[in-house]
């Protein structure tokens, strides 16, 4: 039995600017270094042998910060693509507010929150979770079917599509899922890759 650590990034600049980020590669704020350094601590009774994080600077910073804490900075560790956040296309760095009131606050919900419906030249989460997935199947959940334990620093949609999966959840309620900042997600894998627990840490 192998654990499956699922974090999600610290808070970024353009989280704090309240900007739609996709796969703009903006780092942490300090706020979002403090956060990674309080979900370390509280990952420290697991020793990770290996840790896997998007392409985008945000996750490789917080899964640092996560593997300092935890004082496994030695263990081998892969960045992919295929775990970046969803791309939200001609929306990446605008203000969620001033979207709203060009595009109207129900359409920009729309781009927001459903499973099929992507925004102009972007992804929606069925087409994050169609690279997401594949990358995660092969890669990351043999690891913990083999009792290892396994560290990933991602974000909010790329991860939401790997808890879809292994908690078996609809598109209609994997939407109204929501993953803070550096709230790990611990879940503990059988042989087969089958889920035998999941808890999240302490806030």
């Amino acid at each position: 039995m192998g654990k499956l650590v699922l974090v999600r990034h610290g808070q970024s600049q353009w989280n704090l600017e309240n900007r739609f980020t996709g796969w703009i590669d903006v780092p942490i704020t300090e706020n979002g270094a403090q956060e990674a350094h309080r979900a370390g601590r509280e990952l420290k009774g697991i020793a990770f042998d290996l840790a896997f994080a998007s392409a985008l600077k945000r996750a490789r910073q917080t899964l640092d910060i996560l593997l300092q804490e935890t004082g496994r900075t030695g263990i081998p560790v892969e960045t992919d693509q295929a775990l970046n956040e969803r791309h939200y296309g001609d929306l990446q760095g605008l203000n969620k507010a001033e979207t709203a009131e060009k595009f109207g606050a129900e359409q920009v919900h729309v781009w927001r929150r459903s499973y099929d419906v992507k925004p102009p030249n972007g992804e929606s989460l069925k087409d994050t979770a169609a690279r997401t997935l594949p990358y995660f199947k092969e890669k990351i959940l043999p690891a913990a079917a083999a009792g290892r334990n396994v560290l990933v620093s991602a974000h909010g949609n790329s991860l939401r599509a790997i808890v879809m999966f292994l908690d078996k959840l609809s598109p209609e309620q994997i939407v109204k899922v929501e993953i803070g900042t550096c709230r790990p997600l611990i879940y503990e894998i059988g042989p087969k890759g089958e889920v035998l627990k999941k808890t999240a840490a302490a806030a």
